[in-house]
């Protein structure tokens, strides 16, 4: 199948595909000798295990340590679990860095409401800490 018709059945984007490809995520395609790519089901099955790492949110340095596991049976396991370990910890952590971030936007929003001053003024007022001289 051509990239088109491979970045169709999985849902992404052409550019990403050939962006997983420069980063070595996903193998160089045979060609056709009108030099376009042409690609199997080892590609989709690749592609589809990427973008389902993607979809976990997984980085692309995470994805090629589980891509170098493929034929490592004995560690396998065991560093897909520490390696999950670790995301979820950095999952948890986003999230409470989030759920901070969500409370200082209520509180602001609130100083809006309560007020007749220029939401604008208390924007800038809060950005003062930024400046450094």
């Amino acid at each position: 199948m051509r990239i088109g018709q491979l970045a169709d059945a999985l849902g992404c984007t052409v550019e990403t595909i050939r962006f997983y490809e420069k980063q070595g995520l996903l193998p160089a395609p045979h060609r056709t000798n009108g030099n376009f790519r042409k690609y199997d089901e080892e590609h989709v099955q690749r592609l589809s295990f990427i973008c389902n790492c993607r979809s976990l949110d997984l980085s692309l340095n995470e994805i090629k340590t589980l891509l170098s596991l493929e034929d490592h049976n004995e560690q396998r396991t065991e560093e897909i679990n520490r390696l999950l370990d670790r995301h979820i910890k950095d999952v948890a952590k986003r999230i409470h860095e989030l759920a901070h971030l969500r409370m200082k936007l209520i509180e602001l929003k609130e100083k809006t409401i309560g007020t007749d001053e220029d939401p604008m003024k208390l924007l800038l007022q809060h950005s003062v800490r930024f400046v450094r001289l």
